[in-house]
């Protein structure tokens, strides 16, 4: 079941490859996900000492009240990829203009996952077409109504 789409990535980047990993959480982390309060606009994945880290992405608490008081809601989290998958990550990351960003947040056998996607940075001509196809069938269906 998907909990949060980052539709921000999808406009700003044209999604080459994606990857499942699993994320690694504190346990109130985790009901606060499955309530669906994750935000995943402005986070990226960055690769440090053969791991993979997912920046930025703010999980405020379930419960205020009985959450540490030092919990930083958008503290860097690990993603659990296998060693072969974060090899293949190191070398096209290095890649001029790809960069890795979530995608969604989503649960599978009760654990939770996250998409992340290798993308190309879209140019500006591309997020324009983008907004006039998407403008057009918001008109099609209009008329078709």
């Amino acid at each position: 079941m998907v909990i949060t789409t980052n539709r921000r990535a999808y406009f700003d980047y044209s999604i080459l490859e994606t990857y499942e990993a699993g994320v690694e959480l504190l346990g109130f982390e985790v009901k606060a996900i499955k309530s669906g309060r994750i935000n995943l606009a402005g986070s990226y994945v960055i690769i440090r000492d053969n791991q993979a880290w997912l920046l930025n992405a703010d999980i405020p608490p379930y419960q205020p009240l009985n959450t540490p008081s030092d919990y930083d809601s958008k503290r860097t989290r690990r993603l659990l990829l296998k060693s072969s998958e974060i090899k293949n990550l190191i070398g096209r990351a290095q890649e001029k203009g790809l960069t890795l960003v979530p995608l969604k947040v989503y649960t599978k056998n009760r654990r939770i996952k996250v998409e992340i996607g290798l993308g190309k940075s879209k140019k500006k001509v591309d997020k324009r077409e983008a907004i006039k196809k998407r403008d057009i069938e918001r008109e099609i269906r209009r008329m078709g109504m």
